[in-house]
């Protein structure tokens, strides 16, 4: 860089800006060595954008360990066992916990409970989910088979989502999802954090039903296990 006297205000400021930018590509979708799938049963779809720059579902990887499912991505994917159904009145729950907060993004990037899965894998599937991230927010999407925003494009705080200490400090969420008569709740860590009627949900170009199949979906560059995912009724 050059600098003038007259220009060394600027390349000042420029200087600082330079210092302070994420370095390029850092949140660029990584791909994770011996990616893929395998956990018998269990299936995957990489989000569309995902793949039309390139990526595959190879490049995340779900693994079992112990009984704890380990999720590592990678691209945006969301992952189900097509055995895993609900239908009526349920509740789907998974304990996720995240051990180094943004270990490999410079913001945060939400994990959660999917529902109502229906023609999973293919270019017209619809399912909704709630996700937390690790700054106290969460957010409420779903695909029918184009993305639709809930509770925003950026979700909302709420004081029952839990906060990292830290980047690469651990943090844990409890999720549910629930469908009751003709509401769907989100509820994290124990409360109701969003309530929304079922037919705003199950409508054209949004889901084709509540009842379908459950699993979990994961941000990309993204490090976490789930435990506990159920379904009561």
């Amino acid at each position: 860089m050059h600098c003038t006297r007259f220009s060394a205000c600027a390349c000042a400021f420029l200087a600082l800006s330079l210092a302070a930018a994420p370095a390029q590509g850092q949140n660029d979708s990584r791909s994770i060595a011996g990616g893929g799938i395998s956990v018998p049963g269990w299936m995957g779809k990489i989000d569309a954008r995902e793949a039309a720059s390139g990526r595959a579902l190879d490049d995340s990887k779900l693994e079992l360990d112990g009984g704890v499912l380990r999720v590592t991505t990678g691209p945006a994917v969301t992952y189900w066992n097509a055995a895993n159904t609900a239908s009526g009145d349920y509740t789907v729950k998974a304990t996720f916990h995240e051990p180094e907060y943004m270990n490999v993004n410079d913001h945060p990037h939400p994990y959660g409970i999917v529902i109502a899965g229906n023609d999973l894998g293919t270019d017209r599937q619809s399912y909704l989910y709630c996700a937390a991230y690790g700054n106290g927010t969460f957010i409420v999407r779903g695909f029918g088979p184009d993305a639709f925003q809930v509770n925003g494009r950026r979700g909302e705080a709420n004081a029952a989502v839990n906060k990292a200490a830290g980047r690469l400090q651990p943090v844990t969420q409890g999720i549910a999802v629930s469908v009751r008569g003709d509401k769907v709740e989100c509820a994290i860590n124990g409360t109701v954090v969003g309530s929304y009627d079922k037919s705003t949900l199950v409508t054209d170009g949004r889901l084709k039903s509540t009842d379908g199949v459950y699993g979990i979906r994961f941000a990309h560059n993204t490090d976490a296990t789930v435990t506990g995912l159920t379904v009561t009724r």
